[in-house]
């Protein structure tokens, strides 16, 4: 079993910054794509924005522009550096590899919530 553990959410002001952080066990982010996912209560998870291996990433265009994700395989830590934060994205954020998110293996989550 693989272990996600996000941190680095927070309550905020519209438009201030934020850096996700996830430390997962093993070396799985080496050898799989990670994602980063977002859940609001009512609704199932979406995958915001995703790295690969060779780190080339990929944005849902409503965070495209104000998010950049990276990762550490050294640490086993992959990152989400949220800018220009917005009220709708408020929600839980979950990273996880999509090669096994059938699988369960689903972390705490950190919630983030952008708020005047």
């Amino acid at each position: 079993q693989v272990q996600f553990g996000e941190s680095g959410g927070g309550l905020v002001q519209p438009g201030v910054s934020l850096r996700l952080s996830c430390v997962v066990s093993g070396s799985i982010i080496s050898d799989h794509a990670m994602g980063w996912y977002r859940q609001t209560p009512g609704k199932q998870r979406e995958l915001v924005a995703s790295i690969t291996m060779t780190e080339r990433t990929e944005y849902d265009d409503s965070v495209k522009g104000r998010f950049t994700s990276a990762k550490d395989n050294n640490q086993n830590t992959v990152y989400s550096q949220m800018n220009n934060l917005k009220p709708e994205d408020t929600a839980v954020y979950y990273c996880m590899a999509p090669a096994v998110r059938d699988l369960g293996w689903w972390g705490q989550g950190t919630q983030v919530t952008v708020s005047s």
